[in-house]
């Protein structure tokens, strides 16, 4: 019962950071699944079942995400399905690319990649979007009646997609951590936007990943069972949050932890 608890509230924090910024959560399940697990589970969770769990639960924060951002009418389902195209496949093939690592190399590359995401939050709040003359311009208009300008071409977007798909898959992270700034900085999106858009692709992303993992027997079902829920709640609660304020304190918060996890990581891989 603890430890379904204890799934449950990891569920909620991590959608909850997830859905501001995102990215998804599963930067915050994967390293607790594979450090809770023997303390709570009562066995070793291998670095590619937290990866194949953490993507199936990413399902649910993205959809309970998803449907928020779509009744506050923030999605750019046009791009979003240009994205799409190539992250899904890319989030299948870095889903069948997991079990390949050995779980020391594993917790290496992860905290690496966190203590790098980390990086990249702190320096977006520094960062001007570059201005570019794309190809493909969109207007986008949104429940406020407020419009805003972007663009972009296509190379660029399929390229961007397949890479964060790649990453998502092959981490079990929904990707937006990587797709808010592209958009946001490459493309001029509004943050708003980008991020709404981004948890749209996620979500369809997430569920071709965890169709490989699930093939592979890489999901823990008493695992996803107790964060399910609280994913649902926290992908909820934090597309509230994000569309309410924000979130600065929440985000730095999740900044210092990303830095724990991901020192933690690399430390353990040694």
């Amino acid at each position: 019962m603890l430890a379904f608890l204890l799934l449950l509230l990891i569920g909620i924090v991590s959608a909850t950071f997830g859905s501001i910024v995102g990215l998804g959560g599963g930067i915050i399940i994967v390293p607790s699944l594979i450090y809770i697990g023997p303390m709570f589970l009562d066995r070793d969770i291998p670095t590619n079942v937290a990866v194949g769990t953490s993507l199936a639960v990413l399902i649910l924060t993205a959809l309970s995400s998803t449907l928020t951002y779509y009744r506050q009418k923030r999605i750019d389902f046009r791009s979003g399905w240009l994205y799409f195209l190539t992250s899904g496949p890319a989030a299948m093939l870095g889903a069948s690319l997991t079990g390949m690592f050995e779980a020391k190399r594993f917790e290496l590359a992860f905290g690496i990649f966190m203590l790098f995401m980390a990086l990249l939050m702190v320096a977006r709040d520094y960062m001007k979007p570059v201005t570019i003359d794309w190809k493909i311009k969109r207007t986008f208009t949104d429940a406020k009646g407020e419009s805003s300008q972007y663009g972009y071409n296509l190379p660029a977007a399929l390229l961007i997609g397949f890479f964060v798909g790649m990453i998502s898959g092959l981490f079990g992270i929904g990707g937006g951590s990587l797709f808010v700034p592209a958009m946001v900085l490459l493309f001029g999106y509004p943050p708003h936007v980008a991020t709404a858009t981004s948890m749209f692709v996620i979500f369809l992303s997430s569920i071709l990943g965890s169709v490989t993992h699930v093939a592979l027997g890489e999901v823990d079902w008493f695992s996803a069972a107790a964060l399910g829920p609280g994913a649902l709640i926290g992908g909820w609660f934090g597309a509230r949050i994000a569309s309410r304020m924000s979130g600065k304190g929440l985000l730095w918060l999740l900044r210092v932890t990303l830095f724990l996890f991901a020192a933690r990581m690399i430390i353990g891989a040694f």
